[in-house]
């Protein structure tokens, strides 16, 4: 099992030139970069079972123990470390190779000190990924929210509601666009709930009108032409579960009543019969249109929009949390690459930095689409590079982070605790990068005086 990254990032810095070494050294300090230097790759590797690096930097030509040879020794260690290798003009072909064999990068003598820092800072990146990556794949597979990938505010709101509202027997109402996780949210609920019977899952949108109250309410022999058996329709079958009405607004009105007569009776009648059938069945039910609108306008029914809307969660598009599509694009990926029994390709910083220019009308499902094109080796359709002018992708990175604890911290109204928890970070690492960013909990807190 890969090490857990340390709480507070460190930079190994393996350097046998003393004066080279504490240029180094010096570079990432003053770029708020915790960093150790070594004189050789024996004194890091002493150094590592104690102290375990988020990055490490060696040169490869050292008396003793070359870099190249340290690379091999950490990857065995940790096959997630980034490994930077510095090189001289003689050894970028070795560089090269060493890439293909696990190395994150290589900058070739000489280099400025701003490129340096760049660098690890990408490193540093990847590092937390792997991290995120990790913790899902560690989490107990019954863990519902564990579904639910991304660090983002909104996806922290989205999970907070998840494990507030899944024990609690009430009907609830998802609203988010055609892609963004609709299903995946409503498995969630039933997934943690703990319920007893099935998630059965029927799109309102998909079914012709002929046939859609049969399907939702069963029918017994002779209710219709055709009808020679008894036959338990999907809500009935959902007794003990949870029952998803997927797209619910293209539910016809005729049919809106009989829903409403169920969700406050807790009980149907199949067609043809007089019976009554006690349902226990959680309801979800999702739309990707305003139904407050639709009621208002006539097309849908308000007394069902109100009994639907009385525990309710917005599912964010993809464009509005970019902080979540390189989580979530190697979190389809490592998918993608186990269900096809192939290696998870890699992808480069150019990858990332149009992923993120792009703007997801399709969201979640579009985006894990792309994913396993790439794990398939198939051409990803160009989702354009964006302006050549734009910010370089650390200061969007860099932006995204302050704009997330920004989010954040008004979500939790200034408390880094609770801050801490929803981002899944070390209470200490929180109140670090608030310090680089200039933010200050205060400003958040409610007026009543709530705070860090």
């Amino acid at each position: 099992m890969t090490p857990s990254a340390p709480d507070h990032p460190t930079v190994y810095l393996v350097e046998d030139d003393a004066m080279v070494r504490r240029a180094y050294a010096q570079a990432l300090s003053l770029a708020d970069i915790g960093v150790r230097a070594f004189a050789n790759a024996q004194a890091a590797l002493d150094a590592f079972d104690q102290d375990r690096p988020a990055v490490v930097v060696t040169d490869i030509q050292m008396p003793g123990m070359g870099g190249m040879d340290l690379l091999r020794t950490l990857r065995a260690l940790d096959t997630d470390l980034p490994v930077v290798l510095v090189t001289g003009h003689g050894d970028v072909a070795l560089a090269v190779d060493a890439m293909r064999d696990g190395a994150y990068d290589f900058i070739e003598k000489p280099f400025s000190s701003e490129h340096l820092v760049a660098t690890v800072q990408r490193a540093l990146e990847r590092r937390a990924m792997a991290e995120e990556l990790r913790l899902l794949r560690e989490r107990n597979p019954r863990d519902a929210l564990a579904t639910l990938v991304g660090p983002s505010p909104g996806m922290a709101e989205v999970r907070r509601l998840v494990a507030a509202l899944a024990p609690l027997s009430v009907d609830v109402l998802l609203h988010g666009e055609t892609g963004a996780g609709k299903e995946v949210v409503a498995r969630a609920l039933h997934a943690a709930s703990g319920r007893s019977g099935p998630f059965v899952a029927i799109n309102c949108g998909a079914l012709p009108e002929s046939i859609i109250e049969s399907e939702l309410f069963g029918h017994e022999p002779g209710a219709f032409t055709g009808a020679t058996r008894r036959r338990i329709g999907k809500i009935e079958h959902a007794n003990q579960g949870t029952l998803l009405l997927d797209e619910i607004e293209s539910m016809p009105l005729s049919l809106q009543m009989r829903l409403l007569r169920v969700l406050q009776e807790r009980e149907l009648e199949r067609l043809g019969s007089n019976l009554s059938v006690p349902i226990t069945c959680r309801v979800v039910a999702a739309s990707k249109v305003d139904l407050k609108a639709l009621a208002t306008q006539g097309q849908f029914r308000a007394d069902l929009y109100y009994r639907l809307h009385v525990a309710s969660i917005a599912i964010p598009p993809l464009r509005e949390r970019p902080q979540d599509i390189p989580v979530l694009m190697a979190h389809f990926i490592a998918q993608a690459a186990a269900r096809h029994g192939r290696p998870a390709p890699a992808w480069t910083d150019r990858d990332l930095a149009a992923w993120l220019a792009h703007d997801w009308p399709g969201n979640v499902r579009e985006l894990r689409n792309a994913a396993e094109r790439l794990c398939l080796g198939l051409r990803m359709e160009p989702l354009g590079e964006g302006d050549a002018s734009a910010p370089s992708l650390a200061a969007r990175v860099d932006a995204f982070e302050r704009k997330l604890l920004r989010d954040t911290l008004r979500l939790t109204q200034g408390n880094v605790a609770r801050a801490a928890e929803m981002l899944q970070m070390p209470r200490k690492t929180v109140y670090d990068k608030l310090q680089r960013h200039g933010l200050i909990p205060g400003d958040f807190a409610a007026r009543s005086g709530a705070g860090s």
